[in-house]
């Protein structure tokens, strides 16, 4: 018997004991696991515990007006899951940055980033988030998400953003 034909035969028995245990893969022999069938992945986007799911379900922004730092009604709806979610999940602290856009003076949006920062924070706390859980920075017009001279770009630069951290705030 040749080597080669040695080797074709371990591989082949190698293949077919392989294909003895048709449940190894997880019960729909995806390899999934569970994955996709409405499993809670620790960590995910599906996991009501995860700063994934704060970002992407509950929001992790809010928008403002031009020179503004009142909170919307959709600003009080998403800071309210926001209270929600943090009074649940005290394990975490958050840095609210404030931001503003690419008009006025570095100074002028720096205090307008605070203000909206302090604004969204106030809010929080109004809903029950302990003071100590929660930090502010302005960023103002230093950190812009999108960059371009037009009215829809402004808009989404005027914002609040929670960013969620475990532990101790410093």
């Amino acid at each position: 018997m040749s080597t080669l034909t040695k080797f074709l035969m371990i591989g082949s028995m190698l293949a077919m004991a392989a294909c003895t245990n048709a449940g190894r893969f997880g019960a729909d022999g995806t390899g999934a696991s569970g994955v996709g069938s409405g499993a809670i992945v620790p960590g995910s986007a599906n996991d009501p515990t995860s700063p994934a799911y704060f970002n992407q379900t509950i929001g992790d922004r809010v928008l403002f007006l031009v020179d503004q730092s009142n909170l919307s009604p959709e600003a009080q709806q998403i800071l309210n899951g926001q209270a929600q979610w943090l009074s649940q999940n005290v394990d975490y602290v958050a840095v609210i940055e404030g931001h503003a856009d690419e008009q006025g003076t570095r100074e002028y949006n720096l205090a307008l980033g605070a203000r909206r920062a302090n604004a969204a924070r106030e809010y929080l706390i109004s809903r029950g988030v302990a003071g100590n859980r929660l930090k502010v920075v302005s960023y103002g017009k230093e950190r812009p998400i999108e960059i371009c001279s037009e009215e829809a770009c402004y808009a989404k630069n005027r914002r609040a953003v929670t960013v969620l951290s475990a532990g101790v705030l410093g």
